[in-house]
């Protein structure tokens, strides 16, 4: 059986591998919708309020009117700098691959089995009329894709980088 639930949250991004208006920091309101795998024990499955419980404050804590960033983006070091200097703080949130749709896909479908649900698979939606369906499948295939990609940087593990305030 499979389970809906739809999230929003909004973010800001640049690719800076692209040559177009893609290339300059715009912000999105995305959609999410989770398809969810359940078994059926009885009279329900899953309360909805417990995929809400932790997705919700996933999506608060570390997207929601952040900015998306790639590690390896001239950006992030400015950035970096900046906040050392001025002491503003930034919500960013750092990916080790360009912040498209496909790869910010891959992420919250890993941060979202990581919090213990079974996926089906996700769509996102980045603008009215652009939707990626991602599934279990490509979720498999992109981990073998970006098993060399370290996600240590000194030791640690990155997935946000909260600047001083």
């Amino acid at each position: 059986m499979i389970i809906q639930k739809q999230y929003r949250f909004y973010a800001a991004h640049r690719n800076e591998e692209l040559r177009d208006k893609c290339s300059n920091i715009h912000g999105h309101r995305y959609g999410l919708t989770c398809f969810f795998d359940v078994e059926r024990t009885g009279n329900l499955t899953t309360l909805f309020s417990e995929f809400d419980a932790r997705i919700e404050p996933l999506l608060k804590n570390e997207y929601d009117h952040g900015m998306l960033i790639h590690r390896h983006d001239p950006l992030f070091e400015t950035l970096k700098m900046h906040a050392e200097r001025t002491g503003e703080h930034f919500r960013l949130k750092v990916l080790e691959f360009p912040t498209s749709v496909e790869n910010v896909s891959y992420v919250l479908f890993t941060a979202i089995v990581e919090l213990g649900f079974q996926l089906n698979r996700i769509e996102l939606r980045e603008t009215d009329t652009s939707v990626v369906e991602y599934t279990r499948e490509d979720w498999v295939a992109d981990n073998r894709r970006f098993s060399d990609v370290s996600m240590k940087d000194n030791g640690e593990q990155v997935n946000q980088i909260d600047l001083p305030h």
